[in-house]
């Protein structure tokens, strides 16, 4: 038997487009000999569909784009993800299938076991989980069909009560099928091939996973389908964040040369996988919502630096508008550095000074400020100004404005709401700022592109005179490693002050961090490439009476 696996950018609710990737991909498969194409979970949809799975016209738009594709699948078959109609047994009013095509009709559908809650996931809102798992015998092969987190319900610690993988196994399958919609973070593809190799090698079974590829709003998936000997080696890997579509032959798969699985990635190499992926994700969202041109406030700083670098990358640099802000404590270096940058993209700049709006915004207060200090209020006039600014420039041309902010900022709230928070996607939202810098030399690797002295001088905000970030946060080295431990891997404070950094900062940090969370509940869009990001998948109650800090915990005494 050979097998195709076709690795598509499909689009959430875009049927037509859907069926057109996917009948491209079924008449190469066949031209090169494929006897079964597999495509991603949820193909024919688009995942995730979220509450549009509650409508039951979209459904029937499912399952009749299911038999749409099945007519065409004379001579070679096809496993397509969609959703199925629970009619068999109370709970949910479907479930999320594999249907298997072939002779112009279904012929076998296989309804997922396990269904992710957690993180970015929440497939039982609208999905009942299947209890019972069969095989399909197609081709001279015994087909294990499985979808997604069915076969990572593996190892020592288990979050399911079931395994399909291991009621599969009683049927004796001799090839096992993974359709998947697994998304992107720059540690989670070695992650997913160690969870492949450990589940073909457990059963002794050559397995073939294919994954959804593209941007879809926040979330990015990053392709790298893949196939495994019946040892658990890697025998080759499609590429990520890129369409592709591939034949192997089943036999052939158990002598090839197996590869290395990779390692999880640092330094540059992280730095590559974050800018990829979220060059992939602009060109995608601006893509699927029709937007054509992007709009950047480019203050001279690294954020707004990169932000511009990375969307000229994904949009081209004639659909990307850079505007300078400057205002009354500006540097010369700030106007100058954006200057350069612009030149560099060969992208559009204007320069709008905000002087005058600022003084207009302090007159029309004054009154109501009187006999108070100036402070943060003033200085956040300045932000506030820059925002109504670039979004009437947005509102005026229907550009979408890109937010800068990065994750270190987000994180402890050293941001302005209505301010600097504006914008329609946030293309840094989940980059810590030394991941920023790191990105910016991958940029300058070739030439420069952002001046030097963006990336060496001490970053600054600019609403006071003198004013620097490390006034009022820690450096962002010290910065980011604590936010990584307690957010990314959620270890606790007394555990982050044990290895090593100093309680006082560590405190003030995390007061920071959730003195901060209704900020980030009024925040555009993040693209997530962590495995904890601060928009999808985090989800934080705003007036609860607990906070993440250091506090002592109260035991108390029970007597009987």
């Amino acid at each position: 038997m050979r097998i195709a696996l076709a690795q598509l950018n499909l689009h959430v609710g875009n049927f037509d487009h859907n069926i057109q990737l996917m009948l491209d991909a079924l008449s190469r498969a066949k031209r090169a000999g494929a006897d079964l194409v597999l495509f991603p979970e949820l193909s024919v949809c688009g995942y995730p569909a979220r509450d549009l799975l509650l409508s039951e016209s979209f459904v029937n738009r499912c399952l009749h784009t299911v038999e749409q594709i099945a007519g065409h699948c004379n001579g070679i078959a096809a496993v397509v993800g969609g959703p199925a109609r629970n009619t068999g047994k109370p709970g949910k009013k479907l479930y999320n299938s594999a249907f298997l095509l072939f002779d112009g009709k279904v012929q076998f559908v296989y309804n997922k076991g396990l269904l992710p809650t957690y993180d970015v996931f929440n497939e039982y809102r609208y999905f009942e989980p299947a209890t019972s798992f069969q095989t399909f015998d197609f081709g001279g092969q015994r087909l294990a069909l499985t979808v997604c987190e069915d076969i990572w319900n593996i190892g020592e610690h288990p979050m399911y009560p079931i395994n399909p993988p291991d009621m599969l196994q009683s049927h004796k399958p001799t090839v096992m099928l993974n359709i998947s919609a697994s998304p992107f973070a720059w540690n989670h593809y070695t992650e997913r091939m160690r969870i492949l190799s450990a589940t073909a090698r457990k059963y002794r079974l050559p397995l073939f996973s294919a994954n959804l590829v593209g941007g879809q709003t926040d979330l990015l998936f990053d392709g790298g389908s893949a196939v495994f000997n019946s040892r658990g080696e890697m025998i080759d890997s499609l590429p990520q964040f890129t369409e592709d579509l591939c034949v192997y032959d089943l036999q052939e798969v158990e002598t090839a040369t197996a590869q290395p699985i990779p390692s999880i990635p640092g330094g540059t190499g992280k730095c590559a996988l974050i800018r990829d992926a979220i060059v992939m994700g602009i060109r995608d969202y601006f893509r699927k919502t029709g937007i054509k041109k992007a709009i950047v406030g480019l203050s001279g700083g690294v954020d707004s630096a990169v932000t511009v670098a990375l969307a000229v990358e994904a949009l081209g640099k004639e659909n990307v508008w850079a505007v300078l802000l400057p205002g009354p404590h500006s540097s010369d270096h700030s106007v100058t550095d954006a200057v350069f940058l612009a030149e560099r993209l060969g992208i559009r700049y204007d320069t709008i000074s905000i002087n005058d709006t600022v003084v207009s915004m302090e007159k029309s207060l004054q009154q109501h400020f009187k006999d108070t200090e100036s402070g943060i209020a003033e200085e956040n006039l300045q932000a506030r100004a820059r925002a109504v600014i670039l979004m009437a420039l947005s509102n005026k041309f229907g550009h979408m404005l890109l937010n800068t902010s990065n994750k270190s900022e987000a994180a402890v709230g050293y941001s302005t709401l209505y301010g600097d928070m504006c914008g329609g996607l946030s293309v840094l939202g989940d980059v810590y700022k030394s991941d920023v810098y790191g990105i910016a030399r991958l940029i300058n690797k070739e030439r420069e592109v952002i001046p030097e002295s963006t990336m060496t001088k001490p970053p600054s905000a600019e609403l006071k005179p003198g004013q620097k970030d490390s006034d009022t946060l820690p450096e962002y080295e010290i910065l980011d490693a604590v936010l990584y431990r307690f957010l990314d891997e959620q270890k606790d404070a007394e555990t982050i002050i044990g290895e090593g950094f100093d309680r006082a900062m560590v405190v003030k940090t995390l007061k920071m961090i959730s003195g901060s969370e209704y900020k980030r509940y009024q925040t555009p869009p993040i693209l997530r490439i962590s495995p904890k990001c601060l928009g999808v998948g985090r989800e934080m109650p705003l007036d609860a009476d607990y906070k993440t800090i250091c506090e002592p915990v109260k035991t108390v005494s029970r007597t009987n």
